[in-house]
């Protein structure tokens, strides 16, 4: 008899159910070539360069360095990492009552009965007694309809998205201190060129004030020429207060108080990477934010099946087996052994609904995930589709901006030529100078803003965030 109640018990513990639907990746329709153009090829082999720490191609250890320091003194990316610690702490937790559970209990006392009691005690018995115990208890729930089988899916899930949710703002961070670096870059570009138009317009201002004095040329010219050299001192300070905050903007990135920031390769000598030379759809899975959405969706998924088992009984094994004895010399003796075992489960008859609002809530939030997921599929394809195009176009802004530059340069020499050989006059030099001048400040920011977008490619892609943030 006793075999056969064995038997059936461990037939009831290993038949339970999982209640809930099992997750499946949903079927999302992709796009068959990027806007761009460009088909999507089925070869997988671009994801070994997007797998590269994408910084290290602009060939600049600064910039690397501080990428570096950033991915490692960064607080929100500390903030971040304590969360995944907290992720995994829940897990264990939720994880840990699918096991039995054992605790130990001593305890000893003595006390004294009265002896002027409603029963009086018969002479000679001793009215003060003693009592002492040590035993195991056990607990353990049987998870016959997969609650906390659902529980712990749900939770591993949540562990798994909180580690892409920093893995995404790993490479944020190294995309973002990327850019800042190649502003800031643009900005010192900027500021020489500003400065040196600065020096060369005084330097005319100074000619032209001793020939105005000599009464070689009007009031007109000479303010003419002031108004030039102003023009160029109100831009170096400006540019200045941006260069610092700037410099402020990089430090708070990199876990500083705000400071200096070191300066490696120019804005010319920076490399310019070109982006693989096709790009295959699946690229796209390797990202933290659709990784996290997914991981999301599972976790909702299980929680569905957590919402249903409260509809069935909770059935639950209790055990203890220790001494309790009167004298404390006798509590581990074999005539002090005491033990107990039993079984409780606990149906809910009557809630209201409750249950079934529960279920609909873990339903409906299961539908937001997969909408988020969605959401997040359809996003990635838009920024790799706006990346793709900003960085082909931005290189041609550059590459139109460069033979401009190279018109107004011979410009700007021609103008001077004939107005030293008395041909035209100095408006005309005043002219092409501030024409050179903003050309040069337009290439420097097309210059920066192509770099960027390089940049930017790399980060929609996913790229390099893996081994950045591990």
């Amino acid at each position: 008899m006793k075999r056969v109640a064995l038997a059936s018990l461990g037939a009831l513990l290993f038949a339970g159910c999982t209640l809930g639907p099992d997750y499946q990746r949903p079927q999302i329709e992709l796009p068959q070539a990027w806007r761009s153009g460009e088909a999507l090829p089925a070869s997988e082999q671009p994801e070994a360069l997007a797998n590269l720490a994408w910084w290290q191609l602009f060939e600049d250890p600064v910039l690397d360095a501080l990428v570096a320091e950033a991915l490692a003194n960064n607080r929100d990316l500390k903030i971040a990492a304590a969360r995944i610690e907290e992720a995994a702490g829940l897990l264990g937790s939720t994880r840990a009552q699918l096991f039995p559970q054992v605790g130990a209990s001593l305890g000893g006392s003595r006390a004294k009965t009265s002896d002027s009691g409603a029963t009086p005690l018969p002479a000679g018995v001793d009215r003060i007694g003693e009592q002492y115990i040590a035993a195991l208890n056990v607990g353990w729930e049987i998870d016959l309809f997969g609650r906390l089988r659902r529980a712990t899916e749900a939770s591993q899930a949540e562990l798994l998205a909180t580690e892409e949710a920093r893995r995404a703002l790993a490479l944020s961070l190294a995309a973002t201190v990327a850019n800042s670096y190649i502003s800031l870059r643009g900005l010192d570009d900027q500021l020489a060129i500003s400065r040196h138009t600065l020096e060369t317009r005084e330097e005319a201002l100074r000619i032209f004030e001793l020939r105005y004095q000599g009464g070689v040329i009007s009031e007109m010219e000479l303010s003419q020429v002031r108004s030039e050299v102003e023009t160029a001192r109100i831009a170096v300070p400006l540019l200045e207060q941006s260069v610092a905050q700037q410099e402020n903007a990089i430090s708070a990135l990199l876990g500083r108080l705000p400071g200096p920031i070191a300066r490696g390769k120019t804005l010319a000598e920076l490399s310019l990477p070109l982006p693989p030379p096709s790009l295959p759809s699946s690229v796209l899975e390797r990202r933290p934010d659709i990784l996290q959405a997914e991981q999301a969706l599972v976790a909702s998924n299980a929680r569905i099946g957590v919402a249903k088992a409260a509809y069935f009984p909770v059935v639950s094994l209790t055990g203890l087996l220790g001494s309790s004895s009167a004298d404390l010399s006798k509590l581990f003796s074999g005539a002090a052994q005491i033990w107990s075992y039993g079984a409780d489960a606990v149906l809910p008859i009557f809630t209201a609904g409750g249950i079934a609002g529960q279920v609909t809530a873990a339903e409906a939030r299961q539908v937001q995930a997969l909408e988020q997921y969605r959401k997040a599929i359809e996003n990635a394809f838009r920024e790799v589709d706006d990346a793709l195009v900003a960085g082909t176009k931005t290189r041609e802004v550059v590459e139109g901006l460069m033979r401009q530059l190279d018109a107004l340069s011979s410009y700007d020499r021609v103008a001077r030529l004939r107005f030293e050989g008395g041909y035209s006059a100095y408006l005309e030099v005043l002219d092409a100078e501030r024409n050179l001048f903003q050309a040069q400040i337009n290439e420097s920011q097309a210059r920066a803003e192509a770099l960027i977008a390089v940049t930017t490619l790399y980060k929609v892609l996913g790229g390099g965030w893996k081994a950045a943030s591990q």
